[in-house]
């Protein structure tokens, strides 16, 4: 298959997985407020911190592993592929260990402290539901490496079609739960069984699909164990940051402004960000190809690849930004039933962010691509510690309108350390990213208009 059928199929099965994620945080959300109520469902958005915690540290050692993978295997280095995996194993199960170790200690330690008893949910529900969800969490660390078997076998659409569908289970057993009126440690279970299932399956498929280990036999490899782990940790930082910021601004505002206040501002912010994820599906459509045409030394494609993908993104966030602006707050309004004002002033803010976000959050995935993470954690703890600090000060002054100016103001961080950064690890500067880019679309649109006339001229 060519590049860019591939890069097709990749973004045709984008656009269903980010629909399908789009409906995962906004549809349940209803119901959530319906068969909890607004505070209820608010102390539950500040339980599920620990859980999320979890789910983002995950990112660390296996992204280590399963980029080290690819390039290897991009490289036509099928042996030593073939151990990067073994040991990729090895450490991520390691890692689970380790974590739930923490997690036990955590929970202990809340509990020890009567934090769950100043909760409007009832403590022991809370302690079992959250440790559900951690373990359903756990089993994710593996899901980056097996992720990866996909994208070397340039099958990366079919890993992203499994993962909707995972998704689109979650969002089924978690919508029956809630119409048959249970609680959250069911809600918990739902989710648990649905991730028990699919994991067995994404990896017996993963490994057919790149018939590697039908031929190599992969070995535990020290030297490969240390420049994982040496990565891995440099990777740890981008969860890290993601941690300080999403779970820390929540944090910020429950104690500043109170458990209403947390579900106003997690749901402005879900919605505003939701045009956000069909730009975020451009990320799992060309990161395949980017980090395979790296891995094989061509970056003259590679750069093409990444001037496109800044430009569309920014392009179609600024459509984005003009829709919200029009008719997000009247959305708002039908979604949450009414039930929750939000100040004018803080949507405007949020969706404002969207048009920075698109351009950092597209040039972050160089760093990954070329497996060299360190800087982008450096950067996102810069931007993290300042957002939450500015976020706690001006709450305290403006309510939820000054959290809202303290969460942006990392993405105006973040795009004035990693748009330069990103480009020099392309090769490029951001001169070229501008002029070379608008070539790339003056000629995309030249070959569109060829096309469509051939077209007409057989109809």
């Amino acid at each position: 298959m060519s590049l860019k059928k591939r890069v097709l199929s990749n973004g045709l099965a984008s656009v269903f997985q980010k629909g399908v994620r789009v409906l995962e945080q906004l549809f349940l959300v209803p119901f959530f407020i319906s068969a909890w109520g607004a505070a209820y469902y608010g102390e539950w958005l500040t339980l599920t911190i620990i859980p999320s915690v979890i789910a983002f540290s995950n990112l660390g050692f296996g992204s280590a592993a399963a980029n080290s993978f690819v390039l290897s295997y991009a490289a036509n280095q099928k042996q030593e592929a073939a151990n990067i995996s073994k040991t990729g194993v090895y450490i991520i199960s390691i890692m689970v260990l380790v974590a739930m170790l923490i997690s036990t200690v955590a929970i202990f330690t809340l509990d020890y402290f009567h934090v769950f008893d100043k909760s409007l949910i009832d403590s022991k529900e809370a302690i079992l539901a959250v440790s559900i969800l951690i373990f359903s969490q756990l089993l994710t660390f593996y899901l980056q490496l097996i992720e990866a078997y996909y994208r070397a076998a340039e099958r990366a659409a079919l890993s992203i079609n499994l993962l909707t569908f995972k998704a689109a289970a979650n969002l089924g057993a978690g919508l029956l739960v809630l119409l048959l009126g249970y609680g959250i440690v069911e809600f918990a279970i739902s989710q648990l069984l649905v991730m028990l299932i699919f994991m067995v399956l994404y990896w017996i498929k993963g490994r057919q699909v790149i018939g590697l280990f039908k031929i190599y036999s992969g070995q535990k490899d020290p030297i490969i164990l240390k420049s994982i782990t040496t990565k891995g940790l440099s990777y740890l930082m981008l969860p890290l940051w993601q941690i300080l910021y999403f779970q820390g601004t929540t944090f910020v505002v429950r104690i500043v402004l109170g458990p209403e206040a947390v579900a106003i501002y997690n749901t402005v912010r879900t919605l505003s960000r939701s045009l956000n994820q069909l730009l975020y599906m451009v990320e799992p459509t060309v990161f395949p190809e980017l980090i395979n045409q790296i891995g094989k030394g061509d970056w003259k494609t590679a750069q093409k690849i990444f001037r496109l993908s800044i430009l569309g993104v920014f392009m179609l966030s600024a459509v984005g930004f003009v829709f919200l602006a029009l008719f997000g707050l009247w959305f708002y309004g039908v979604w949450t039933n009414h039930e929750l004002e939000v100040p004018k002033t803080m949507w405007y803010l949020f969706i404002s962010g969207m048009l920075l976000n698109a351009l950092w959050y597209t040039a972050e995935m160089v760093f990954r691509a070329v497996n060299e993470p360190r800087k982008m954690g450096l950067y996102g703890l810069i931007g993290a510690v300042v957002s939450v600090g500015l976020s706690y000060l001006l709450s305290r002054q403006f309510g939820l309108t000054g959290a809202a100016m303290g969460a942006i103001s990392l993405d105006l961080i973040l795009v004035v350390l990693v748009m330069p950064e990103g480009c020099k690890l392309m090769r490029m500067s951001l001169k070229e990213l501008y002029t070379h880019g608008l070539e790339d679309l003056q000629t995309l649109g030249v070959q569109a208009r060829h096309k469509l006339q051939s077209i007409r001229a057989k109809v």
